[in-house]
């Protein structure tokens, strides 16, 4: 990778051994590597056993979780935030896991639509939650730094599963406590 960056580099008129590059296709390459470290986890390791019975049958919401991502049409990133709740059958899942969850799909090539839906189907299929709620807000550099240049431009996507789509009253209130 870092030979890949010495190219891009110097695609653009650069010269890699100029002082301030000297040392920037490594970095670049390293900070990828973890921009990318998604691909390099999976959901055992994530969740690590924190599953646990319990008897609550009400809404659980994680909310204002920051997420950083790289949209996979540029290679940019989109910073933003994502709200997950779910209601649980039976088992809740470890407070720090949703958000394990949330980084290790954000931390891949990917695009909001996806990420949303593969949150909640993960939250679902770990919990048997009766419901799954996701809602991402983000800001896209492919957006603000080129093409269209909207600065202040938000995209929201969501993700409702189980009792929050078939239950309007659910979804109602997950939005009113998470202030969308």
């Amino acid at each position: 990778m870092t030979d890949c960056y010495t190219h891009i580099i110097e695609s653009t008129g650069e010269k890699v051994t100029r002082a301030g590059l000297k040392d920037t296709p490594k970095r670049a390459a390293k900070a990828f590597e973890f921009m990318t470290r998604g691909y390099h986890q999976n959901l055992d390791d994530v969740i690590n056993g924190a599953l646990f019975p319990s008897d609550a049958n009400e809404m659980v919401i994680v909310k204002d979780i920051e997420l950083y991502s790289l949209c996979e049409h540029h290679l940019l990133p989109f910073i933003g935030k994502c709200h997950v709740a779910y209601i649980p059958d039976g088992k809740v899942l470890g407070l720090s896991k949703v958000a394990r969850i949330v980084d290790m799909y954000a931390r891949r090539l990917q695009i909001q639509e996806t990420l949303v839906a593969q949150i909640a189907n993960t939250i679902e299929s770990v919990t048997g939650a009766n419901g799954v709620a996701v809602i991402i807000e983000a800001k896209h550099m492919c957006m603000m730094m080129r093409g269209v240049e909207k600065q202040n431009s938000v995209m929201k996507t969501s993700a409702m599963l189980g009792s929050f789509r078939d239950n309007q009253a659910t979804r109602n209130e997950f939005l009113s406590l998470i202030n969308c």
